[in-house]
């Protein structure tokens, strides 16, 4: 993690996102801001429909807020024009979903390689760095197999690493055990714990597992649309 006087990696000022249905107007985040430093993980709580996932998709500029900005290091994502976030966030930005998402017509290793190809990045060693990874979380020998074939815990394993083939500056974590169970969630957790630490990506995780947030350095609730300030979750050397 850098030291508290160097520049976040994150900045989000005064975020400020509504809906209108018929007549009536749904604020769901309003002057929300926080900083996140490169290397440092954030967990997010707050019940169903308190804009968690609203406000990662802001934050990843899928959707553009009423009011305020998000910058990634020297990006000013709210900035940006639609086909430059989208380039933004293809090469910078990493995303693990709770129900993996995972492209049933490709094999685990092709699926891995999606980010590296989009990025135009597929080289023999990036496939080896992804080949690596595979074997680092124990399924290099389901490389060609499909989906559809594997537990619910290795799909979210290859999501996982997906998620970080192409060593994003940020990852985004919304509800990464919620389609899991106990047994299953502990090796995704593990995984999470080693490749963000190992690489210094800044994680920002939606969760309502106790301890996926035990593994972050800050966590934050959402209540009524607003951030309540955050509380550090682990004592130092118990990481």
């Amino acid at each position: 993690m850098l030291e508290a006087s160097a520049a976040p990696l994150l900045m989000v000022r005064g975020l400020t996102k509504s809906y209108r249905e018929a007549a009536t107007e749904h604020i769901v985040l309003s002057d929300v801001r926080f900083a996140a430093q490169r290397g440092e993980t954030i967990a997010l709580l707050g019940r169903s429909g308190s804009g968690k996932s609203t406000l990662l998709n802001l934050i990843a500029g899928i959707e553009t807020p009423d009011h305020g900005e998000v910058r990634i290091g020297d990006a000013c994502i709210t900035q940006l024009d639609e086909r430059s976030r989208t380039l933004f966030r293809r090469r910078h930005i990493g995303f693990v979903f709770q129900f993996f998402n995972l492209i049933p017509t490709l094999t685990v290793l092709e699926n891995v390689l999606l980010p590296l190809e989009l990025n135009g990045r597929l080289t023999s060693s990036h496939r080896a760095w992804a080949q690596g990874l595979l074997e680092e979380v124990g399924l290099a020998g389901r490389a060609h197999a499909y989906p559809d074939r594997l537990s619910g815990g290795e799909q979210q394993r290859i999501a996982v690493v997906r998620g970080i083939v192409h060593e994003p500056l940020l990852l985004l974590a919304d509800e990464p055990t919620g389609n899991l169970d106990e047994h299953s969630s502990a090796p995704v957790l593990e995984l999470f714990r080693r490749l963000v630490q190992g690489s210094g990506t800044t994680l920002i995780v939606v969760t309502h597992n106790r301890e996926v947030a035990q593994l972050a350095d800050r966590v934050f609730t959402l209540q009524s649309g607003r951030l309540a300030p955050a509380t550090p979750v682990v004592e130092p050397g118990n990481r």
